[in-house]
């Protein structure tokens, strides 16, 4: 059989737009996962069902994850980096914080030669994924779409949290009760994706509404090995599964594998830097320099505390609140974030080891504007080996300023009498490390990691821009019946959780099919 579309990868956006794409009923399309597939709620695994611990569904010993690896500052080991491997995805996996960028993100990317994305030609879209269950649709929110958001008010906070949430306010920082709103900064509830304790993925939520379809086919557990050409046209992709590989025909192929998984098969397909590619032993088919450049991500950095909380409860809400600002002299409004969290987040570090005795809490600082951009490469031909992966994080000396002066305002904060009766010490940075710059920037660069934020490498422009990969509508420049619509094609990670706007790019995507773009 030949499909219409074949979408590669079933997460956050290529559920999406099988489910859209699925609504005419004329199309058929192939949605390919590596993954396994869990068809229902009573079928998906807890790990995978219950998000309010994504420390257990993105490292715990039943995470759906690749299992990569990667560099985050030279001189250290690598560190885990989780994706999700399995339909739905990393939605399936994350922390379900459903917040949205600012409109200064997505006008950027229309300055630079994407006026389709400029904000108010998102804001519907963003609109469309959603039902807001805090403040009903409106202007800025949706009250129909598949996605279900809502937010913890103040009294059903954690003393951390709430503490958090009064130091900040007495500091003079701004409240912010809808994160979502354009004008938004401050502190505030964060908007979450979890209703009663459960993960609202794509695949929980948009899929649930397709696979009744007879013109929808999911197949899970199948690794997608290169794209299948004929001239300079996609027309299937050669895949594996249970041992046999085996082609599939398509009139257009989607890669929607993230800021990871796609460029890789597209430079394992002949398509990227031809330098590289001839390094791996692969025949160079489209030479596109800017695959696997412009690596984006939030670089972070945890602050650790003994506290004097009782133990919370395995499932108990790992994040609630919130803060972002715009750090001191910054030409970038909201260029940083700050949450006070459990242990039991993904935004804890693997690597942290603390004392078996006591209750502990932290903070997660991260940086949403950096200058900073790594860069992913191969490491062989074999599709089922993992791609080399370099954040490079905090080698600007603005990166670096910027981030200190944040870790020394959390630590400030923590100080305040609000916590006076919550924290009983930090375990690090040590006061001296705070007081001596070299010496706090040896600290972060140590520890810093990743907010889970990767995006940019298969980036979105015209084909003047030799680092482009797609053009604005997501199809990939000098090929034909191929796109790639994921966090890749971001020009620059948005200030912000990245999911909402994933699942928004790849709502855009499919009315641009729809209508012929």
């Amino acid at each position: 059989m030949k499909y219409d579309y074949v979408i590669v990868g079933a997460g956050s956006a290529g559920a999406v737009l099988a489910t859209r794409l699925t609504e005419d009923p004329d199309r058929s399309v192939l949605l390919l996962e590596a993954g396994p597939d869990y068809a229902d709620l009573e079928s998906t695994p807890d790990s995978v069902k219950f998000g309010n611990n994504p420390w257990r569904s993105a490292y715990g010993p039943d995470a759906h994850t690749w299992g990569y690896m990667a560099q985050a500052t030279p001189d250290r080991e690598p560190f885990i980096l989780p994706r999700g491997k399995v339909v739905g995805g990393s939605s399936a996996i994350n922390g379900q914080v459903f917040f949205r960028g600012i409109p200064e993100d997505y006008d950027e990317w229309a300055e630079l030669g994407n006026d389709e994305w400029e904000f108010v030609k998102c804001l519907p879209y963003f609109r469309k994924s959603e039902t807001d269950l805090t403040f009903g649709g409106d202007d800025f929110h949706g009250s129909d779409g598949p996605i279900p958001v809502r937010r913890l008010t103040y009294e059903q906070m954690l003393p951390h949290a709430s503490a958090f949430w009064d130091a900040c306010k007495a500091m003079g920082f701004p409240e912010t009760l809808n994160m979502n709103h354009p004008e938004s900064t401050g502190v505030g509830p964060r908007p979450m994706n979890n209703i009663d304790g459960v993960r609202m993925s794509t695949s929980l939520t948009y899929l649930t509404l397709a696979r009744h379809r007879m013109n929808l086919t999911i197949r899970g557990n199948v690794l997608a090995h290169r794209i299948l050409f004929e001239g300079k046209r996609a027309v299937g992709v050669e895949a594996e599964s249970g041992g046999e590989v085996f082609s599939v025909q398509a009139e257009q192929v989607i890669l929607c594998g993230g800021a990871l998984n796609s460029p890789q098969l597209l430079m394992l397909s002949g398509i990227g830097p031809a330098d590289h590619l001839k390094e791996m032993g692969i025949d160079v088919f489209h030479e596109l320099e800017g695959v696997g450049s412009n690596l984006r991500d939030h670089p972070a950095v945890f602050i650790p505390f003994r506290t004097n909380m009782d133990e919370p409860d395995f499932l108990t809400p790992a994040i609630s609140v919130g803060m972002r600002y715009t750090t001191p002299d910054s030409k970038h409004r909201n260029d940083m974030q700050m949450s006070p969290i459990l242990m039991t987040s993904e935004h804890r570090p693997a690597g942290i080891v603390l004392d078996e005795e006591g209750t502990y809490t932290g903070f997660s600082v991260a940086l949403q504007k950096a200058v900073t951009a790594g860069r992913l490469k191969l490491r062989s031909p074999d599709p089922n080996e993992q791609p080399d992966l370099d954040y490079s994080y905090l080698t600007d000396p603005w990166d670096r300023e910027r981030m200190r002066s944040a870790v020394r305002l959390c630590v400030e904060i923590s100080e305040r009498p609000e916590f006076e009766n919550i924290l009983i010490e930090r375990v690090a940075p040590s006061d001296e490390e705070l007081r001596d710059d070299d010496a706090l920037d040896r600290w972060i660069l140590q520890y810093v990691g990743t907010q889970h934020h990767s995006s940019g490498t298969c980036k979105m422009g015209p084909s003047s821009d030799s680092s482009a990969v797609v053009d604005q509508y997501c199809k990939v420049h000098g090929l034909e019946g191929l796109r790639v619509v994921d966090a890749s094609v971001m020009p620059d990670v948005v200030r912000a959780n990245t999911n909402a706007t994933v699942i928004m790019i790849a709502e855009h995507v499919a009315d641009f099919i729809t209508d012929g773009k």
